[in-house]
């Protein structure tokens, strides 16, 4: 089987498919992408299922090649660097990989996460049903651990006819994460009315605590009406709990499956993505929005990945420096004394 072989990696970079559905209630993380929309649209500008397994890219970086067949690849998230044998390319681009040539993608000018696809998908062992890498158990991947240099990906057999490079256009993909949308609840009476207010307000600050499992936030501290122990409860990805100490923490991929703290609001589906791309330092605030909001904030996501993904071919005006290095621009010598 072909397969997609890791030449470097940083911390922080794993497989991730949809996540492991289905097995909260008996404690197991779902984790999956940070980003559920980027990981969609890597996946679909290749002709994947949305959920099929992609490397999840975090600001270490990766390099890869492949070594028996050209392969098609997807590179979606944030604004990172991506390069093909050093020529630039669009943080969002389609490409052939050929044998022996190398795709880089760096940390760039803004967001934690990009998306590697590969037209097939990665196809290892599932546990539980899922490929999805859990770090603290150990479950999915290549032996539940984070990827590393000489790894070799097998990818199934491409349905699509990817070509390239092109640039892929989603402009859902820019999404600023200055006002992040949530819903109340669903232990919002724990806080008085005049707190809530204060919690929409902010400005919040994202900490560099943060991981997989939650985003912590610093700003104002939110004191708690009814005491801020509750009977655990099952928590969705997005969940805003706020301990005693008063400062809000939101429960993220690789999040744990109960929790104790009152649960001030949920960010909604469609901004998950929003939040998990800021870096920390990135200041946001809160606005509270109705149910019919939110699902119809999912439901342009969802009809925008139903569609095809529109990929532009690039029209090369500059090359970067180690493009031009890496090539012979020279193709004879003239001796400028000479008058013939």
């Amino acid at each position: 089987m072909t397969a997609l072989r890791i030449l470097s990696a940083g911390p922080g970079v794993t497989v991730q498919d949809r996540g492991r559905h289905g097995y909260l209630r008996y404690g197991v993380t779902v984790a999956g992408p940070m980003d559920p929309f980027a990981h969609a649209v890597a996946n679909r500008a290749l002709g994947n299922e949305m959920g099929a397994a992609a490397i999840e890219v975090s600001l270490g970086g990766i390099e890869v090649t492949t070594e028996d067949r050209p392969l098609g690849v997807a590179v979606a998230g944030g604004r990172f660097r991506v390069t093909l044998d050093g020529e630039a390319l669009p943080a969002a681009a389609v490409l052939r990989l050929e044998p022996g040539s190398t795709l880089r993608v760096r940390a760039g000018d803004d967001g934690m996460w990009a998306y590697l696809a590969v037209a097939g998908g990665i196809c290892l062992p599932s546990v539980l049903g899922s490929q999805a890498t859990h770090l603290r158990t150990g479950m999915g991947g290549p032996g539940g651990r984070l990827l590393r240099a000489g790894d070799s990906l097998p990818v199934g057999m491409e349905t699509g006819g990817t070509t390239g490079p092109g640039e892929i256009h989603a402009p859902l993909l820019d999404r600023p994460a200055d006002l992040i949308r949530v819903l109340p609840g669903p232990q919002d009476d724990y806080f008085a009315a005049d707190v809530f207010a204060a919690f929409l307000a902010g400005p919040w600050r994202i900490s560099e605590r943060g991981d997989r499992m939650a985003c912590f936030l610093e700003g104002p501290v939110l004191s708690h009406r009814l005491g801020f122990n509750i009977p655990s409860d099952g928590v969705a990805m997005g969940a805003i709990q706020v301990p005693g100490e008063g400062q809000p923490i939101v429960l993220m991929a690789d999040r744990q499956s109960t929790g104790g703290y009152p649960k001030i609001a949920t960010v909604i589906g469609a901004d998950l993505g929003r939040l998990a791309q800021a870096r920390p330092g990135t200041q946001i605030a809160f606005r509270a929005v109705s149910h019919a909001e939110a699902v119809q904030a999912l439901a342009e996501e969802r009809a925008f990945l139903a569609g095809p993904i529109s990929v532009e071919p690039l029209r090369r005006t500059t090359f970067s420096p180690e493009f031009l290095l890496a090539r012979n621009l020279v193709g004879g010598w003239i001796d400028g004394l000479r008058r013939d």
